[in-house]
């Protein structure tokens, strides 16, 4: 793990929380300045359970959920989520409600799909997306027009870290912010300020993690 990545904590609840690494960083849509690690939300318990109290918050009282779509290896924050939500002892419109948290998969061109038997999980059902990251918000667009494509009824969107605060006119809700990471810049890979003043890219980043460039 780079010695450089340093604590982001969430002010509502300190357990929700990441990490951040300054640095020229380049994912499959655009270079970052900032490399946002979500390993620990992603995938301790305890943090994954807070983080999810916290997003879950936002739709207990006004959204009826039936599907949470996971992107980004975000599956423990959603059944966590799913747990809140349907708990009868929560005052929750999904209360009672046995809500399937499922994961898409991406074919050869990159589109978001369903297998045949996932897809009575989208199809009629109010369908919740949940994210790590949305950096630009074409992943989440995807994402979108995969659920419309089989049927589903997309209800929100939320994610961990957001630097938009819409996509297709919705409202992203999430925990942190460009505004919680200093100076946090994305940019059109053939318009990186980076790349322009000759810094060279010192990792390739995605929702699994880093690889640095030798």
């Amino acid at each position: 793990m780079d010695s450089r990545l340093e604590d982001l904590r969430s002010a509502r609840n300190p357990k929700a929380r990441i990490k951040v690494l300054k640095g020229h960083f380049a994912t499959s849509n655009s270079h970052l300045n900032t490399y946002i690690d979500m390993s620990t939300v992603k995938t301790r318990h305890n943090n994954a359970r807070e983080t999810a109290k916290e997003l879950a918050s936002c739709y207990m009282t006004n959204t009826y959920i039936n599907t949470i779509v996971c992107l980004d290896e975000t599956e423990v924050i959603g059944t966590f989520m799913a747990e809140q939500l349907a708990d009868a002892n929560q005052m929750s419109l999904s209360a009672g409600n046995n809500i399937s948290v499922i994961t898409p998969e991406y074919n050869m061109l990159g589109q978001i799909m369903f297998r045949d038997n996932k897809q009575r999980m989208i199809k009629n059902q109010q369908v919740l997306i949940l994210a790590a990251s949305v950096t630009t918000g074409k992943t989440i667009m995807r994402a979108i027009e995969s659920i419309l494509y089989y049927g589903g009824t997309v209800c929100g969107v939320c994610s961990i870290f957001s630097a938009v605060t819409k996509v297709a006119g919705m409202k992203i809700e999430t925990i942190f912010t460009s505004s919680d990471v200093p100076d946090y810049q994305a940019y059109d890979s053939s318009n990186c300020p980076m790349c322009q003043r000759g810094e060279r890219v010192e990792a390739l980043v995605n929702s699994f993690g880093y690889s640095k460039l030798e």
